[in-house]
């Protein structure tokens, strides 16, 4: 290729990395407070192992709170529209920026692991609209009741096809953090010479953590061990 022309792709790759590098950032950091979200929502959801009093009490402190409640509702939606627009960008920029003389094989890892979390993230998100539905609005619940939590979660995964279905979710969901987890780290800077490994080891363990804690509820539910 003639000099003159790689001058003129220069500009284009240097635009084309910059603005990757910015959408990795935004991506990174609206996980950091989705990632956040999932950790305290699990130590709520925990609760339910000692009794309804406690948990339907810490429901109640929620709702007692509306700016709480509210606030965090806010921060949630507008990290999840940042997430899933960063995600579409970079999908798209990835695309632009990938060369036709790649290697087969780098080209279809690349390719692959951009589509799985494209449709990880996809389903995870329609399951959050039928959880909501069925835990908190109710109209998906066989018989819900406001303010009982207990009682919604245990007659909830009572039903085999609903629990399921949640634990179904939440293995996609431990997928999806698990490789998110790595490149939020990886994109803030945390990884670097010789915690390269440490890090990895440590955002699979913690994912895999994260996920038993959700799946050990409708477990129990299942087996008697609540309710």
């Amino acid at each position: 290729m003639e000099k003159g022309a790689l001058s003129q792709e220069e500009p284009r790759e240097v635009g084309l990395l910059h603005a990757m590098i910015g959408r990795k950032a935004i991506m990174a950091i609206s996980g950091v407070v989705l990632f956040g979200y999932v950790v305290g929502h699990l130590l709520g959801n925990l609760q339910v192992f000692l009794g309804r009093e406690r948990i339907n009490a810490y429901a109640a402190f929620l709702h007692a709170t509306p700016s709480l409640l509210w606030g965090t509702r806010a921060i949630l939606l507008a990290s999840v529209v940042f997430h899933v627009m960063s995600a579409v960008q970079l999908a798209r920029l990835s695309s632009a920026a990938r060369p036709v003389g790649y290697h087969a094989r780098g080209t279809i890892q690349a390719s692959w692991s951009s589509r799985t979390m494209l449709w990880s993230g996809a389903a995870i998100a329609l399951f959050v609209v039928y959880h909501l539905l069925h835990q908190t609005v109710g109209t998906a619940h066989p018989d819900f009741r406001p303010g009982d939590v207990y009682s919604n979660l245990v007659v909830g995964f009572r039903q085999v096809p609903s629990s399921i279905a949640y634990i179904a979710a939440l293995v996609l969901l431990g997928m999806h953090l698990r490789h998110g987890g790595w490149a939020m780290v990886f994109s803030l800077g945390f990884a670097r010479g010789g915690s390269f490994r440490g890090w990895r080891r440590f955002v699979f363990a913690f994912t895999v953590v994260l996920i038993l804690g959700y799946i050990s509820i409708p477990l129990a539910v299942m087996a008697g061990l609540v309710g």
